[in-house]
């Protein structure tokens, strides 16, 4: 018998298109894995291949990633997690007592005695403990409560979730969310997935980025007319900005938030990166908590910390936490559904949160190395904020305000009109076509500062201070080469 004819193949449309995708998703952008970072690998592909450049290595400065740029990691830190993670290390004479002491708490804290077990939506009781003990001893005695303590996974997952809580209504009630401009991507990209409003306030460039009531109560006024606002967004210290708040700034934002019913986001993950002399990092609780009962009892604040910044660096463990005050009970039942629905946040990352929280203190084995490897790490970060500043001030066309914190440089750049002009043909922001030409001619990747929102007509980049220094002095007279050069080819 003959053999059917092979049926020709017919060809089904995709279900999933960028047309029936969801529009919240497609309208989604993150520019520090962004366009730039994407042409950085296949830089570094090329590279890998013998293909020749004007350079040898891509230089990835473009995310605060601390161990990625050859941070040590913290010694104490580690030998707890490896212990939790395998804990016949508990019989080993090459761990300390300290350690050990911690590792036992933490896997009684855990299912089964072990990391592998869920934990419980919020957090593990024990660690929640000690992010309460935490916050109490950093502000200076006021009360923390375990049970307002969440245990995230990383600050970003947090933020997305309590946003995720407080976005409703639509058309001119839809909720509005005011971000500090420059911003984190972060926010912008949350708020674009819940469909909500952004509504901008703008950071005082010529003024050490620093953040203005008036310029809150313009934003506030102006995004009434068109959404809800009730959401208001502090990141201290700064993030892509540096700037670390004073007292009298934090007094007035929540002066200004109790005023006009705002629920307060303290973005609080770089609070141990302050170098500047005369800065110091406040937390919006404790200030909340000196401003008196009426604000204390009323003010509904959440806020956020981080394995990742500081001087632990431990991005890839995904460990964070945030403490929400004055939420209303019946609110509080929703947010821990929300977070159940995910189970629970990585209970390694759980684990490395509790050593930040809880870690050795005098008279312990552990005590004299753990602080001198935390110093090290934070002087040598004061140090690289330094010399950033000095050797881009140093340059015609750029201009640098103050790191007093975080680890990131925004300078100020200009770009000349023919640039403008070129960039505008290339369908590009002037600033990204800055920022791709000196990832193709030094192999440097930075961030436009169009991913992070500025002042119309301004232009900036974003640069983590996080590679060694030696590397760090490199990176900064290719960037200042370079730049002469743009601003002669364009002159």
């Amino acid at each position: 018998a003959q053999a059917p004819a092979a049926s020709p193949k017919v060809h089904r449309e995709k279900i999933l298109t960028l047309e029936s995708m969801n529009p919240q998703v497609k309208a989604v952008e993150y520019a520090v894995r962004g366009p730039i970072v994407l042409k950085a690998g296949e830089i570094e592909k090329e590279l890998r291949k013998g293909i020749k450049k004007p350079f040898t290595e891509v230089i990835k400065a473009n995310i605060g990633d601390a161990h990625a740029m050859g941070q040590r990691p913290i010694t104490f830190l580690r030998q707890v997690v490896a212990l939790c993670t395998y804990p016949n290390l508990l019989d080993s004479p090459s761990f300390p007592e300290d350690a050990k002491k911690r590792a036992r708490r933490i896997l009684q804290g855990c299912g089964g005695n072990s990391l592998g077990a869920y934990s419980a939506s919020q957090g593990i009781n024990c660690i929640r403990e000690d992010v309460a003990s935490y916050i109490e001893r950093r502000d200076g005695g006021v009360p923390a409560d375990p049970d307002n303590i969440y245990l995230t996974t990383g600050a970003s997952d947090g933020i997305a979730t309590i946003l995720k809580i407080l976005v409703s209504g639509g058309g001119k009630s839809r909720t509005g969310v005011m971000i500090p401009i420059p911003q984190y991507p972060l926010y912008s990209a949350a708020i674009s997935e819940l469909d909500a409003i952004q509504v901008n306030y703008y950071l005082d460039e010529e003024n050490c980025w620093a953040l203005n009531v008036n310029e809150l109560r313009r934003s506030l006024n102006e995004a009434k007319a068109y959404c809800n606002p009730k959401v208001l967004c502090i990141i201290n210290p700064g993030n892509p900005t540096g700037q670390v708040q004073n007292r009298k700034c934090i007094e007035d934002v929540i002066h200004f938030a109790s005023e006009e019913k705002l629920f307060l986001l303290a973005d609080e993950v770089y609070q141990d990166n302050v170098y500047s002399e005369g800065c110091q990092f406040h937390s919006f609780k404790k200030i909340l908590y000196e401003m008196g009962p009426e604000y204390y009892n009323n003010v509904e604040l959440a806020s956020f910390h981080s394995t990742s910044k500081g001087y632990m660096g431990e991005c890839g463990y995904r460990g964070g936490y945030m403490e929400v005050i004055n939420l209303h009970p019946e609110i509080k039942g929703q947010l821990v559904k929300l977070l159940s629905v995910r189970l629970c946040p990585p209970v390694s990352g759980q684990a490395a949160m509790d050593i930040v929280v809880n870690p050795p203190i005098p008279g312990e084995e552990s005590y004299s190395q753990f602080i001198k490897e935390k110093e090290s790490v934070l002087n040598n970060l004061a140090q690289k904020a330094k010399l950033t500043e000095d050797m881009f001030n140093k340059v015609p066309g750029i201009h640098c305000n103050p790191l007093q914190g975080a680890m990131y440089a925004f300078p100020r750049i200009f770009i000349p009109s023919k640039a403008i002009e070129e960039a505008e043909a290339h369908k590009m922001a002037p600033d990204m076509f800055y920022c791709m030409k000196l990832l193709e001619e030094t192999g440097i990747c930075v961030v436009p500062g169009s991913g992070f929102g500025q002042r119309e007509g301004s232009y900036h980049f974003r640069m983590t201070i996080l590679p060694p220094v030696e590397k760090l002095k490199i990176l900064l007279e290719k960037v200042k080469d370079f730049h002469i050069k743009f601003l002669q080819k364009y002159a």
